[in-house]
C-alpha cells in the first residue's frame, strides 16, 4: 500500500509537471525545457501508467487520443450558442451602438474588440476543474459530442491549472476550433501527393476534422483554440467579460492576445481597420471582429433574439477580389419558384477556397452592372457564402461577348415563367416543379424545422426521381420498401430513417410554421405567430390587418401569410399532414392552473421527456420560478440523469428532490 502511494505521487508529480509544460508551450508560446526533456517526462508517464494501469485517469495528460467511435451522439447545449448579427461598414457598426445605448437608456457603455477567428465554434464542459465533454455548436441547442477529437489539442486543459472556486461544479466555456494556416498548406500538399482530393479551406478543414470518427486521424492535424467566451457560468463574482477572460487564462485556457477594450465608435474602428490590414501577419484565418458589451448586467438587459444577442455584433472584413471570366450564365429554381441566374466562372482561387461560381441575385442586377456571357469580370466573397460579381472590365470586352435573357420557360418543368408586379425576381408558376419541391423538401426536414435526421439531398432527389412523393406531407405515407429498394439502404439505416420520420411528428407548433416554408416566415416569426395562434387552422383564417397588429410583424409577412393559406394545394399538404398526425395545435400551458406559483426550481441532470428549454416554459407557465444556483428558498430540486453537484448539495441542504416521474405525477 505504501509502495503505491509512493508510485500515485510520482505519478501525479509527472502530469503536474507536463500539465504546466503544455500550458507554457501550447498557450503561452513560451516553453521552458527542450522538446526532448518534454518527450522524457512523457515516456517516464507512459512506462508507470502501462505498469499501474489502475492509476490511470481519464484527465491524465497520456489520454489525448481514445479509440475511433461508430458515430457521433447529439448533446443539448446547457446555455443556447447564438449566432452573431453581421456588419459590413463603419455605419452598421454606428447603428449597432446607437441600438446598444438606446436599449441601455444612454448609459455609458465600455466595449470588447476580439479577432472573429474562421473555424468551428465549439463548447467544453468541465465539472470540478476536469473536462467532461466537447461539443460542435450544431444548431445552437444541440451539437455533436465531439470529445475524443477536443482532447487532441494540447491547448485545451483536460484539467484546469487552479481548482474552480465557487459555485457549482460544472461550466461551459466557449472556444473557436482552427487549424493554423502553415498546417493547412502541409496538409494539403500531403493530400495532394497522395492524390487525395484538398480542402478547400482551413475553416473546412478544422469543421470536418472535429467531425472525423478516429481521433488518431484529428491528432494529425494540429488543431488549436482560443477561447472567447462562456456558457452555462455560475460564478458571480465577475462583472464583466474582459475579467472572465483573464480569469479563463489563469485557469489555463488559451485566450487570444488580440483583445482591446474601448469606450466609443473610434476605438472600435481602429481596432477593425488595424487589423483589416495586418491580418495576413496571422497563422490562422480570420474574417473579422467581434465587438461585445463588456458588463453582464449590460448584456442581460439588452438580452437576444431567437437566433442572435442584442449586446453583440461581427464586424466582417471586405474579402478579397480577383478577375475571372464568365463562361455561361444558368439559372436555378428555388423552393418558392424564384428564378435565380448564376454566373458559370472560370475557376479562381478566393480567400483558400476555389470559386467556380457566383450569384448574379437577378435580372435587374445583371442589366444594372451589364454582366454578359464571355466578359472578364471582379469576384469576391464579401462575407458572405455564395461569391458575387463586383463589376465588369469593360475594358477587357473583345466584342465576342453575348447578352444574357431571362429564359421563357422554367429550366426543370418548362412551365412559363412570370415577373410578378413590384416583384425583381421572376418565378415558376407551377407549384408542383420538381425544383421547387426538392427546395421545399428539403428546407422541411432540415434542423430548424422539421429535423428529420437522414433526410438529406439525395434521398430526397432519389425518392422524388421514382415519384414515391410529390410534397412535404407525403414523407409521412412512406413505406419501408418505398426505402429500402432505394441505392445503399439496409434494413437498419431504413428503420433509422423511419424512426426519424415519425419523430418528427411531435415537434411543436412553432418549427411546423417555419417547415412550411411560408415566404418571409422565418424561424423567428414562426415563433411570434406561435405564441399568437393556437392551431395552424387559427392561423389559416387570420385576416392581414389581425396580423399587422402584432409586433415585428409587418405588411410583406403578413401578406404572404394569407396568400400562402388562399392557395388550395397547400390547404391539401396541410390536410395530409394532420391526417398524419403532426401536431397542428400549440400546448395550451398558459390556461394550466398554477401549480408552482411562487415555487422555485433548480434542475439537475439530463431529462428524458423534455429538453431543458421545454422543461423551464413548463414549469413558468404553471406559475414557477427557474434558478441555476441551490438555496435554502429553492422549493424543488428536479434530478435527471447522471446529476451534477447540485443534486449533492440538495442532499447536504435537506431540500424537496424529485425525479422526473415525480414531476409529470405532479403535474398530472
Amino acid at each position: 500500500m505504501k509502495k503505491i502511494k509512493e508510485i500515485l505521487k510520482k505519478i501525479e508529480k509527472l502530469r503536474d509537471k507536463i500539465r504546466e509544460h503544455n500550458y507554457c508551450y501550447f498557450v503561452l508560446n513560451q516553453p521552458v525545457i527542450s522538446d526532448e526533456e518534454y518527450d522524457k517526462l512523457m515516456r517516464e508517464l507512459v512506462k508507470l501508467e502501462k505498469k499501474y494501469p489502475e492509476l490511470i485517469t481519464p484527465d491524465s495528460p497520456t489520454k489525448r487520443v481514445g479509440a475511433p467511435v461508430d458515430e457521433l451522439k447529439s448533446v443539448e447545449h446547457r446555455e443556447k450558442m447564438l449566432s452573431l448579427e453581421n456588419a459590413f461598414s463603419k455605419d452598421e457598426i454606428e447603428n449597432f451602438l446607437s441600438r446598444v445605448y438606446k436599449g441601455l437608456k444612454n448609459e455609458e457603455v465600455e466595449f470588447v474588440c476580439e479577432l472573429k477567428i474562421d473555424g468551428s465554434a465549439t463548447n467544453l464542459t468541465y465539472i470540478n476543474g476536469i473536462f467532461i465533454r466537447g461539443t460542435t455548436r450544431g444548431n445552437g441547442f444541440r451539437g455533436d459530442d465531439v470529445t475524443s477529437n477536443l482532447k487532441t489539442i494540447k491547448s485545451i486543459p483536460l484539467r484546469m491549472l487552479s481548482s474552480y472556486p465557487e459555485g457549482e461544479g460544472e461550466i461551459e466555456i466557449r472556444g473557436e476550433v482552427y487549424i493554423p494556416i502553415s498546417t493547412f498548406k502541409l496538409i494539403n500538399k500531403e493530400r495532394q501527393e497522395k492524390e487525395l482530393p484538398l480542402f478547400a479551406n482551413p475553416r473546412n478543414a478544422a469543421a470536418g476534422s472535429l467531425r472525423q470518427l478516429d481521433p488518431h486521424v484529428v491528432a494529425k492535424r494540429n488543431l488549436n483554440i482560443f477561447i472567447y467566451g462562456v456558457g452555462h457560468w455560475p460564478v458571480s463574482k465577475y462583472e464583466n467579460h474582459f475579467e472572465v477572460l483573464q480569469y479563463l487564462k489563469e485557469l489555463g485556457f488559451r485566450i487570444s492576445p488580440y483583445i482591446r477594450k474601448v469606450k466609443d465608435l473610434n476605438g472600435i474602428w481602429d481596432f477593425c481597420k488595424w487589423w483589416e490590414d495586418k491580418r495576413d501577419e496571422l497563422d490562422f484565418e480570420v474574417d473579422g471582429v467581434v465587438i461585445k458589451v463588456n458588463s453582464f448586467l449590460q448584456q442581460k438587459t439588452l438580452g437576444e433574439t431567437t437566433r442572435n444577442t442584442r449586446w453583440a455584433i461581427a464586424y466582417k472584413f471586405p474579402s478579397v477580389q480577383k478577375t475571372t471570366k464568365v463562361l455561361d450564365i444558368k439559372v436555378g429554381v428555388g423552393r418558392t419558384g424564384t428564378i435565380t441566374p448564376v454566373a458559370v466562372l472560370e475557376p479562381v482561387q478566393i480567400s483558400g477556397s476555389v470559386v467556380s461560381r457566383a450569384t448574379l441575385h437577378n435580372i435587374d442586377e445583371i442589366r444594372r452592372k451589364d454582366v454578359r456571357i464571355r466578359d472578364t469580370v471582379l469576384v469576391q466573397k464579401a462575407g458572405k457564402v455564395i461569391p458575387e460579381v463586383v463589376k465588369v472590365i469593360t475594358e477587357k470586352r473583345t466584342g465576342d461577348e453575348k447578352i444574357f435573357d431571362m429564359p421563357k420557360k422554367c429550366p426543370v418543368c418548362k412551365s412559363n415563367i412570370i415577373r410578378l408586379h413590384n416583384e425583381v425576381a421572376y418565378r415558376c408558376i407551377n407549384a408542383a416543379c420538381s425544383a421547387q419541391q426538392f427546395e421545399k423538401i428539403l428546407h422541411f426536414a432540415s434542423r430548424g424545422a422539421m429535423d428529420i435526421d437522414g433526410l438529406g439531398p439525395s434521398i430526397i432527389s432519389k425518392l422524388l426521381e421514382k415519384k414515391l412523393i410529390r410534397d412535404v406531407a407525403d414523407i409521412y405515407y412512406i413505406k419501408f420498401d418505398d426505402i429500402y429498394q432505394l441505392d445503399l439502404f439496409k434494413e437498419k439505416s431504413t428503420t433509422n430513417l423511419l424512426n426519424a420520420i415519425q419523430r418528427s411528428k411531435k415537434r411543436p407548433l412553432e418549427r411546423l410554421i417555419y417547415a412550411l416554408g411560408i415566404r418571409y416566415v422565418g424561424s423567428h416569426t414562426a415563433d411570434i405567430l406561435a405564441r399568437n395562434y393556437k392551431s395552424i387552422e387559427q392561423l389559416s383564417k387570420t385576416g392581414e390587418q389581425e396580423l399587422l397588429s402584432i409586433y415585428e410583424i409587418g405588411p410583406h409577412i403578413a401578406q404572404s401569410i394569407v396568400n400562402f393559406f388562399k392557395q388550395s394545394s397547400n390547404k391539401k399538404i396541410i390536410e395530409k399532414l394532420k391526417r398524419a398526425g403532426l401536431l397542428m395545435e400549440r400546448e395550451v400551458i398558459e390556461e394550466l392552473p398554477q401549480l408552482f406559483e411562487e415555487k422555485s426550481f433548480v434542475i439537475t441532470g439530463k431529462l428524458t421527456g423534455y429538453t431543458r428549454d421545454e422543461i423551464i416554459e413548463l414549469i413558468k407557465s404553471l406559475g414557477g420560478k427557474v434558478s441555476s444556483s441551490i438555496s435554502k428558498k429553492t422549493d424543488y430540486v428536479l434530478v435527471g440523469e447522471e446529476p451534477g453537484s447540485k443534486f449533492e448539495k440538495a442532499k447536504k441542504l435537506k431540500l424537496t428532490i424529485i425525479s422526473e416521474e415525480e414531476f409529470n405525477e405532479l403535474i398530472k
